[in-house]
């Protein structure tokens, strides 16, 4: 199945302040084949541990920017994908494809293929919200070592509730939607 998918231009990421990471991409995980999946990949290739690092809404891997130094200094290996939607990864087209399997499959199919190991699991936001679930796939349990969750959830399946909704509904709905704006909002010192 073809998911159709936009791309967002490489011009659009030059000149980030305090992100020069080596960026790489995917584009034939199995289920997502035509999809390209972007990831930042720092440090040895074969370092003993990993940082695997989930961003949330709606930031991407620019979020570690400031961590990934910090991580790699300590001799590891660390990876933060853009989940499909954000950053350098294609965004899907149809509302539809954006299902919370659609993600965490993307996820587990990029650790596998890249044989990741002796994981440290980096959670924030809705990264919590997909990543915290992980440990319980029995690939993916063997490969976890730590977790690190920061200002994320557990969720339920009882729903977000009436602030989420609004959330949901004002994304959807507005006609320009400012991520920068947003996370400035939120975060003053990004």
């Amino acid at each position: 199945m073809t998911i159709a998918a936009v791309r967002t231009p490489e011009e659009r990421f030059a000149n980030l302040p305090d992100f020069d990471f080596p960026v790489y991409y995917v584009d034939d995980l199995p289920g997502y084949e035509g999809l390209r999946a972007a990831y930042v990949d720092s440090g040895p290739a074969d370092a003993e541990r990993t940082f695997l690092c989930l961003h949330g809404e709606p930031s991407w891997s620019f979020l570690y920017r400031k961590m990934i130094p910090h991580f790699t200094a300590t001799g590891a290996r660390v990876v933060c994908p853009d989940f499909f939607g954000f950053g350098r990864s294609d965004k899907p087209t149809e509302l539809d494809a954006y299902t919370f399997d659609f993600h965490r499959n993307h996820i587990l199919e990029l650790v596998e293929r890249l044989d990741l190991t002796n994981i440290t699991l980096v959670v924030q936001d809705w990264g919590g919200l997909i990543g915290l679930t992980l440990p319980v796939d029995a690939d993916f349990k063997v490969r976890l070592s730590r977790l690190i969750i920061m200002n994320t959830a557990l969720g339920l399946g009882t729903g977000a509730g009436d602030g989420f909704n609004a959330w949901k509904q004002y994304a959807l709905t507005v006609p320009v939607f400012d991520a920068g704006q947003i996370i400035a909002r939120g975060t003053p010192q990004m």
